[in-house]
């Protein structure tokens, strides 16, 4: 038996074994490039589970530097576990967890994929700031998407510290998040097809940090890992996206865990072999993407700023973007009247962070920005809905706007462009943070997507509408490279993609509806700002 197992040529999804009158069922084991996997049968679907497969290696002596591709197995890879996450402060608990041990996926298989039938593959990149995250089922259940007859994969990437450290040495250049992410496109492009999947109609998609993430892996790629992208509130021209190098972080990391050296090999050498919840705790500020510094015989990933690439290397390949209603709604709604009105100057702050402005210009701008939003008001509870505009117009309504015109003046003909207003149950951030006031926030269409554990398993009706057109969507987005390539009746409307002309977008609320231009005269103010402010931008390098 084990033999007939090991020459199987593709994949036993769904095997019963007779013996006389008697049936047994046995796990799910498919024959891979890697070696053999066996995964577990589903109790909530038509679906099978592989879950916490090692996809690459960290170097226990460079846990800060690139990872390597798992060498595979010997014998059968039991993938039962999606429970390990990367070093990294809990969400939920705000305790330090996690292992560097971390490089696993999990594929999730409808079980009417096979040789003759194979499915098309979403592949999801997390967010979550990159200083945390995590690719089980806990947060992204597979329950609603594989009803949709498509192959999910999640994956773990190293976060904070251990992924997004940039420093002046070759062991540590740089966003080794974004190539661990790199390394788990090539296991799917390589492995996707002994799941019963498609190779060649494989969808990256992500949501805020991983939203970005995907945007990066789509200008810097150098390989065609995959063929269409989805990007859910955050784009690599977002402010926060891409920064410069922070030489010192290794030397501060160290110094903050007692250990004080001007030699940042020394520093490595120090934080490798501390434990790794120990590195996490002494964490003191943002890591993230970054512009590598050059090194000889070491391939940069990122090789300079968002702003500054005319020309990604895209191609003409279907992209999918937009964001949420009210994406600042979080960072505003919880505050109370105090807290507001001693906080920071939001507007002040904003272009004091993202552009090089002597002091006059900083004040004159920073006037023009919060009379077009508040008027002669001053900051208080009393202009809290602006404000929460002011942070989602500038954090990501307007740079997916951006990027959306930039992806069309490189010549993509196939974009598709959305606003998600829907404010209901399943909504993840305000659930999370238990804000009761109207609003579509930041990561808010994360529970329309995923079977978010904690969850209500029999959603409401009107969420459930939500849920089945959203995720038919999306998984018709990995089909047909067109979220709707015909009208139905759980999806009644054609969404046109956006033209030079024409740039058309679908409200994804209780209902479906299409519009032109949201929020336009918003967006309007920032095309002027930013035409008149170009250069003044931060990293921002005349190639013209």
């Amino acid at each position: 038996m084990w033999r007939y197992k090991m020459n199987l040529p593709l994949v036993l999804l769904c095997v019963h074994i007779q013996y006389g009158t008697a049936m047994s069922r046995i796990d799910p084991v498919v024959n891979t490039n890697v070696g053999l996997i066996r995964g577990l049968r589903a109790t909530d679907g038509d679906y099978n589970m592989f879950m916490g497969i090692p996809y690459a290696v960290v170097d226990e002596t460079n846990p800060f530097g690139p990872s390597k591709p798992h060498p595979g197995f010997d014998g059968a890879f039991d993938a039962y576990d999606d429970t390990v996450v990367c070093p990294q402060v809990d969400e939920f608990t705000n305790k330090e967890v996690g292992s560097i041990d971390c490089l696993h996926l999990n594929v999730y298989v409808p079980n009417s994929a096979s040789a003759g039938n194979r499915l098309p593959v979403l592949v999801w990149i997390f967010g979550g700031s990159f200083a945390r995250g995590l690719a089980g089922r806990f947060l992204y259940g597979p329950r609603f998407l594989v009803k949709q007859d498509v192959i999910l994969v999640t994956l773990n990437y190293r976060v904070g510290p251990y992924g997004f450290m940039c420093l002046d040495v070759p062991e540590v250049p740089g966003n080794q998040g974004l190539k661990d992410q790199q390394l788990a496109l090539k296991w799917v492009k390589n492995n996707i097809e002994a799941f019963g999947g498609n190779s060649d109609q494989i969808t990256v998609f992500g949501e805020s940090a991983g939203s970005v993430s995907v945007d990066l892996q789509l200008m810097y790629s150098k390989e065609k890992l995959f063929n269409q992208v989805i990007l859910q509130s955050g784009v690599a021209m977002a402010p926060w996206g891409v920064s410069n190098p922070s030489p010192s972080a290794a030397l501060n990391l160290a110094e903050r865990l007692g250990f004080k050296t001007t030699d940042t090999k020394e520093a490595l050498a120090f934080l490798a072999s501390v434990d790794s919840n120990s590195v996490i705790a002494a964490v003191n500020g943002r890591f993230g993407p970054c512009v590598e510094n050059h090194f000889v015989n070491v391939e940069r990933f990122i090789d300079d700023l968002p702003i500054n690439v005319k020309k990604p290397k895209i191609g003409n390949l279907p992209i999918l973007l937009g964001a949420n209603n009210d994406e600042g709604l979080a960072n505003f709604i919880t505050k109370t009247a105090e807290e507001i009105l001693k906080g920071p100057n939001v507007f002040m702050n904003f272009l004091n962070n993202y552009f090089n402005l002597n002091a006059q210009e900083l004040s004159e701008l920073e006037q023009i920005v919060r009379n077009f939003y508040i008027g002669d008001e001053t900051i208080s509870i009393d202009v809290v809905d602006e404000l929460i505009r002011v942070h989602g117009d500038f954090m990501f309504i307007y740079p997916a706007k951006r990027t959306l015109q930039k992806y069309l003046d490189n010549g993509v003909t196939d974009i598709y462009y959305y606003l998600f207003t829907y404010d209901g149950g399943r909504n993840f951030l305000k659930d999370r943070l238990n804000i009761t006031a109207p609003g579509t926030a930041h990561a808010d269409d994360l529970g329309y997507l995923f079977d978010i554990s904690y969850m209500d398993k029999n959603p409401a009706p009107e969420d459930q509408l939500v849920i089945d057109r959203f995720t038919t969507l999306w998984a018709n987005f990995a089909k047909y490279g067109n979220p709707t390539p015909q009208t139905t009746e759980i999806i009644p409307v054609i969404w046109p993609a956006v033209t030079k002309d024409e740039q058309y977008y679908l409200n994804i609320g209780a209902d479906l509806t299409i519009g032109k231009r949201y929020f336009n005269s918003r967006i309007a103010f920032w095309d002027l700002f930013y035409e008149y402010n170009e250069k003044a931008q931060k990293g921002y390098a005349d190639s013209s």
